[in-house]
């Protein structure tokens, strides 16, 4: 029997994938399962990264690259920061990795020792808290609840920080909720950090999918101080529907890049060659694309929002930006009989014919999330079913 390392053993698998797993089972079999768990726009890559992908291959450009990216990627992605945010970083500033993900989990390798702890409000994305305990750091949840829109306060962080903190996690535009923080928030917020000197972890993958008058910032164009002790995580995969092309960015301190990107070339060597020529494109390219995008997605909320208010026991707010909503579900539950939300989304999946994700895994036990990254007609037919289920069950 082999014995695994102990850093594993503590893993907490993904909701995520064990709700999709049962719902491709389910669908194996014949039955006709809507899935609204993507974490995907339902886009394909434009069209002219297609080509510019392709070109580089023609030309021969399948070599391996300098671990913390090309250089060409890396001046697109400064003058991406240049352009959005007014961001100035030099190219020892900037780190390409295998995606967003990978790029936090080689942050967290070089930045925490055993025992230091980084603060991750709930509801949180899946792999934070993961990703923190597999370089040995200590999780610290801040609870936002509905009534602060799923947004920490000053005061709540400041009571989180202890001698061992060394960051907190800020991701806005958020998954699941799909709240952001607004510029004198992440004020107030920049303002405790540098009192008790702790870094930000900036996750920012969904900037370009914001809805209504909302306008993102980036909590580095605040000050000095705050562009100093941030680590703007972003990427290609949501602004640009290149999920799969597996290319993200951290933007940060020269010292810090530097060892991640020395991490890197022991661990992944580079980031795919043909990946960073599409990003290239992707970002020194037309933008047309991404505001389609963006347009239909906000268009699929405007329709399903109403819908999934008018179910029974649902309690939701409006998502400013990303792509998800998060109904409070924990009335419904109760009222159709089930003795959690878990066994709630099990039952919808079964018999409603229904995939979403439990908000378990995004330590929010009382809510779900849906994804609106699919057709309108499909969402619709989803609501529709979850709708029907809730009323035929609902027992006062």
């Amino acid at each position: 029997m082999i014995n695994l390392a102990n850093r594993v053993q503590t893993l907490t698998p993904s909701t995520t994938l064990a709700i999709t797993a049962k719902a491709n089972e389910l669908k194996a079999q014949g039955v006709d399962v809507i899935g609204l768990g993507a974490g995907e726009p339902d886009y394909n890559t434009p069209e002219n990264i297609l080509e510019a992908a392709y070109q580089s291959m023609k030309d021969g450009k399948t070599k391996y690259t300098p671990a913390g990216g090309l250089p060409a990627l890396k001046e697109a992605i400064i003058n991406k920061l240049q352009r959005d945010q007014g961001l100035s970083y030099s190219p020892k500033e900037v780190m390409v990795g295998i995606g967003a993900k990978h790029v936090l989990y080689t942050l967290f390798q070089v930045l925490l020792n055993e025992g230091d702890e980084v603060i991750i409000p709930i509801p949180y994305w899946v792999s934070y808290p993961e990703q923190v305990k597999l370089a040995q750091g200590v999780p610290v949840y801040i609870e936002a609840t509905a009534s602060q829109e799923y947004k920490i306060s000053p005061l709540q962080l400041r009571e989180a920080i202890t001698d061992r903190t060394k960051a907190v996690i800020l991701n806005t535009p958020s998954n699941p909720t799909g709240m952001i923080y607004s510029k004198e928030e992440l004020e107030a917020l920049a303002e405790v950090c540098r009192e008790f000197d702790i870094l930000i972890v900036s996750d920012e993958i969904y900037e370009k999918l914001i809805y209504g008058d909302v306008k993102h910032t980036s909590i580095a164009t605040l000050s000095k101080d705050a562009k100093k002790r941030t680590i703007l995580i972003n990427g290609v995969s949501k602004s640009h529907s290149m999920t799969g092309w597996r290319i993200g960015y951290a933007a940060a301190d020269a010292n810090l890049i530097k060892a991640m990107t020395d991490l890197a070339s022991h661990s992944t060597s580079n980031p795919v060659t043909t990946s960073q020529y599409a990003a290239i494109e992707a970002y020194n390219g037309p933008q047309d694309a991404v505001e389609e995008m963006r347009q239909a997605f906000e268009e699929r909320l405007d329709v399903i929002f109403p819908k999934l208010q008018a179910i029974p026991g649902f309690t939701v707010i409006r998502p400013q930006g990303a792509f998800y909503l998060l109904p409070d579900v924990s009335e419904a539950a109760t009222k159709t009989g089930y003795a959690s939300v878990d066994d709630f989304v099990t039952a919808l999946l079964t018999e409603a014919n229904v995939a979403v994700i439990p908000g378990s895994g995004f330590g929010a036990n009382s809510t779900i999330r849906l994804s609106y990254a699919t057709s309108l007609e499909t969402l619709t037919e989803a609501v529709e079913r979850i709708h029907q289920f809730v009323t035929s069950k609902w027992k006062d």
